[in-house]
């Protein structure tokens, strides 16, 4: 079966961000639904975040071989690959929890693939106790994230089957 209409058919929503997670989120579940290939999975939900919210840089990197390496995303070209603990994404994975950052700037050790960042969220994917991905957003905005794109952020990557 091909479904190549799914995507045009992605309703992008205004208002409060929370209405706009409401209405993405049963739209990213008809889109991975009976969907098997992660790197298909993983660039359409990289394509919906970004369309739905405009975001400088969405995307995952994935473990492999003891490293973050970079997979599907949407924005600018990225880091290929960052190591366990070291800026936003390795602190993620390191400590398997999301993270914050009002400020890159003020982040020790940030690694800056784009210099437009001003904010970032990283949402580890956790699977039988180990991370196995992060997703990683960036934004031209500072302060951009808050605990209601931390709530939606994970809901959405829970959905993702590794």
């Amino acid at each position: 079966m091909y479904l190549c209409g799914m995507a045009e058919d992605l309703t992008i929503i205004k208002g409060n961000k929370t209405e706009q997670y409401q209405s993405l989120i049963p739209q990213v579940k008809g889109l991975l639904d009976g969907e098997t290939d992660l790197v298909a999975n993983l660039a359409n939900l990289a394509a919906a975040l970004k369309e739905q919210f405009g975001w400088l840089w969405v995307g995952f990197y994935i473990v492999k071989n003891n490293e973050l390496v970079v997979g599907p995303f949407q924005g600018p070209v990225a880091c290929t690959r960052i190591k366990k603990g070291k800026g936003v994404c390795g602190t993620s994975w390191a400590e398997a929890r999301t993270i914050i950052v009002p400020d890159v700037e003020k982040f020790p050790g940030h690694i800056a693939c784009s210099s437009l960042s001003k904010s970032e969220i990283v949402v580890p994917i956790i699977r039988n106790a180990e991370v196995v991905a992060v997703l990683d957003v960036d934004s031209e905005e500072p302060d951009r994230f808050d605990l209601t794109d931390q709530h939606y952020l994970e809901e959405i990557v829970n959905l993702i089957q590794f």
